[in-house]
């Protein structure tokens, strides 16, 4: 039974890191492979000029469907995995950063969105270039409907993924140099550092509201896992506009202002919503399986000696 209001919250100090590790490996391939589908769909959407091919999330997923099979929308999957190492990075961080400033403050908003930003710089420092050659790969087949800029892949759908991907990096390289593959690394932290500090504090705080309102031997997991969505979504909605502006920058090699005022332009301040609902339908699923993974996993990896002095 808990106390209402109260959610249990498994710090750094208390997990066996070697539990820790192993396990976070699987949960962090199977929180990608949920949302990799709607977030290739989604920068699909928010490069595509105007409706030139999609005319929404759905519309894209069943004309992706039909066109490629499953497998188009796992197009760049194998290179996205990469991330596997950002993902192990921000874990690590968050914790730390949250026990480094519980001995400042031991209010939990303020650990959850110190950790949260810093954890994502950390992370966006090794995804950016992960993310810069996995979306070309997103949107190969497609160039002419979906950005400016395209790279030579006409002899992609010959090539192996590998060799796409190493012809990818070669002309990336060439146009731009190891800078290319930061491109939008500014956009990408004005994105991810506000959506990753946002998420953590709403998180902690829909579990202990949810936690209030529910029965009082209602398991903490399932509080969570409700808590995690309406986090996701909150976040997501906030962060949206420069999501696009992210997108548009690392494809189409352009700058955050140029980017910006291009979309006033063509589309107004509804170019801001574009793969909005692609995002918060990828979010949502992804949430409940980080959530229960992420709870799941540190609870696996309690240390043995207070496996009996918790109670959820």
């Amino acid at each position: 039974m808990h106390q209402k209001g109260k959610i249990q919250i498994i710090e750094w100090e208390d997990l066996d890191k070697r539990k820790f590790y192993s396990f976070g490996m699987f949960v962090s391939v199977s929180i990608r492979a949920t949302a990799y589908p709607f977030a290739l769909i989604r920068t699909r959407l928010q490069v595509q000029k105007g409706k030139s091919l999609y005319n929404g999330t759905f519309d894209a997923f069943f004309k992706i469907l039909r066109s490629d099979g499953v497998r188009g929308l796992y197009r760049g999957f194998m290179v996205n995995l990469l991330t596997l190492i950002s993902g192990q990075a921000y874990v690590t961080t968050y914790e730390l950063v949250r026990k480094y400033v519980s001995y400042y403050s031991e209010n939990n908003t303020v650990k959850s969105l110190v950790a949260g930003g810093l954890a994502s710089l950390v992370a966006q420092s090794i995804t950016v270039p992960i993310d810069v050659v996995s979306q070309h790969l997103m949107m190969q087949g497609q160039e002419e409907h979906l950005t400016r800029f395209r790279l030579n892949t006409e002899t992609g759908k010959t090539k192996k993924m590998f060799g796409q991907t190493r012809n990818l990096v070669s002309q990336i390289f060439a146009a731009d140099g190891f800078l290319g593959f930061y491109r939008g690394y500014g956009a990408s932290l004005l994105t991810s550092m506000p959506k990753s500090a946002v998420w953590w504090p709403f998180y902690h705080f829909y579990a202990e509201q949810l936690s209030k309102l529910a029965p009082s031997d209602c398991p903490h997991l399932i509080l969570q896992a409700v808590a995690g969505p309406l986090a996701a979504v909150t976040a997501a909605t906030i962060t949206n506009p420069m999501d696009v502006i992210r997108a548009r920058v690392q494809v189409e090699r352009t700058t955050i202002t140029k980017t910006f005022r291009q979309l006033i332009a063509e589309e107004g301040y509804l170019g801001f919503t574009k793969g909005l609902s692609a995002r918060i339908i990828s979010s949502v699923p992804a949430a409940i399986v980080l959530t229960v993974g992420y709870e799941t996993l540190k609870r696996m990896s309690l240390r043995s000696e207070l496996v009996d002095s918790r109670h959820w």
